[in-house]
């Protein structure tokens, strides 16, 4: 079978939680393709000084700092990582190369920025004539420039949103190709039909079933900042319940435990559920992640985030601004505005109005980006055996008829398809 490398990083979540999707969307789909998730983090320890000084990966520093509620300077902190990156580039190339020659990929799809230059060229150095293509899948709703998602190379990028379509035409450059999906990639589940009675399972969860319900996330690696904005909520008197997500958090979970909150209240410590805590809610608060964001407005939940100059990540600010316009949330700038923002937005009018804005979306991203990359797969031209059997594929229409994909089989057109080469396509192996 065809295989497809899906690199990503543990940094955050978001990442992973995209390859975890498309390796999932593409098993429920039953392409004929193999898939493997590549850990770069762990990949390019050699090259990691975290790793040297103290045995810890700096992916691992990064969410410790996110723990914390530390994100002032994070600007600072990815140029710093960037001119870090810049210096070791040629070991990163090296690295790559040698593992392209074991693993023999028909495709790479990357999720993650910074680290698309090295594997272009690491890609363009194989000993073989065709050179294998590279896909980057923005799991932002808009890059950070310069040289975070965009490079000015002869690749293929997907792209969720106008806003990186034109800093994609700005930044990548004649030779690149632009692909424009719904949204961000988010994991099929959220597609899923409902079941069970909301009143019911509040009640299991120690909740009142007919007070309004928030979530409260912050990512996988939760936030002392939930902290405060419980303290806030409690301290205002806020008619609502709030679910807290801690994730990969323990001692977050222990201390709003222990909190005396005056409000109904479940903790959560990680799960790979959150679609079902999320249909329990009526609205969202947590920082301007593109994931999270993109998850609770799956689930039609009007969402409350965080914007600040000094505390929201840089590569973050853009999305708060684009959900204020396009009228799915609100944005305040300090923990302690919170409560007012949770009685402001469950005004029935406003509500309903949100609600109403939200229900315009249609983000069908993980179903559309296989189809991509079977559209690359032709126009790069892969070797007669493998073409006719992709050509075969489609003809008999491998989509799963229960599950959403079904109505995925449109055909998507790119912003550049107009410079064809020789690189060679694919998909590849599902490996845990």
């Amino acid at each position: 079978m065809p295989r497809i490398v899906i690199p990503y990083t543990k940094g955050g979540g978001g990442h992973r939680g995209a390859a975890n999707a498309m390796r999932e969307v593409i098993a429920r789909q039953e392409r004929q393709w193999q898939v493997e998730l590549l850990d770069v983090d762990k990949l390019l320890r050699p090259l990691d000084p975290f790793y040297w000084m103290f045995r810890i990966e700096g992916c691992e520093i990064y969410n410790w700092l996110l723990r914390q509620g530390w994100t002032f300077g994070s600007e600072l902190l990815i140029r710093i990582m960037q001119a870090e990156y810049r210096i070791v580039h040629p070991f990163q190339v090296w690295i790559f190369r040698r593992l392209w020659r074991e693993l023999k990929p028909d495709l790479v799809l990357s999720v993650m920025p910074h680290i698309n230059r090295a594997i272009f060229d690491s890609l363009r150095q194989k000993s073989s004539a065709t050179p294998t293509p590279l896909v980057t899948l923005l799991t932002d709703i808009a890059d950070l420039p310069p040289r975070y998602w965009f490079e000015p190379q002869d690749q293929h990028y997907i792209c969720g949103s106008d806003r990186a379509i034109e800093q994609g035409r700005a930044i990548a450059g004649p030779g690149s190709r632009l692909w424009r999906v719904s949204g961000m990639v988010i994991h099929p589940k959220f597609y899923e039909p409902e079941t069970g009675a909301h009143e019911v399972l509040r009640k299991e969860l120690g909740l009142d079933p007919d007070l309004p319900t928030g979530m409260v996330l912050f990512g996988g690696y939760g936030s002392k900042k939930m902290i405060e904005i419980a303290r806030q909520v409690a301290e205002a008197r806020t008619p609502v319940q709030l679910i807290f997500l801690c994730g990969r958090n323990r001692k977050l979970a222990a201390k709003l435990r222990a909190m005396k909150l005056p409000f109904p209240a479940h903790v959560q410590e990680f799960t790979d559920d959150v679609v079902s805590f999320m249909r329990l809610c009526h609205f969202f608060i947590g920082k301007p992640g593109p994931a999270s964001i993109s998850e609770a407005l799956a689930m039609r939940l009007p969402v409350i985030v965080q914007d600040s100059a000094l505390m929201t990540l840089a590569q973050e600010r853009y999305n708060a601004r684009w959900l204020v316009d396009q009228g799915f949330g609100i944005a305040v700038k300090h923990i302690r505005d919170f409560p007012q923002a949770i009685i402001r937005l469950l005004d029935p009018a406003i509500y309903a109005e949100i609600r109403r804005r939200i229900g315009t979306v249609s983000n069908r991203a993980v179903f559309e980006v296989p189809d991509i990359i079977e559209q690359i797969s032709r126009q790069l031209g892969l070797s007669q055996e493998r073409s006719s059997r992709l050509y075969e594929l489609a003809a008999a229409d491998t989509y799963r008829r229960d599950t959403p994909a079904a109505s995925m089989r449109t055909e998507i057109a790119p912003w550049r398809r107009d410079k064809s080469d020789d690189l060679t396509a694919a998909r590849s192996r599902t490996e845990d």
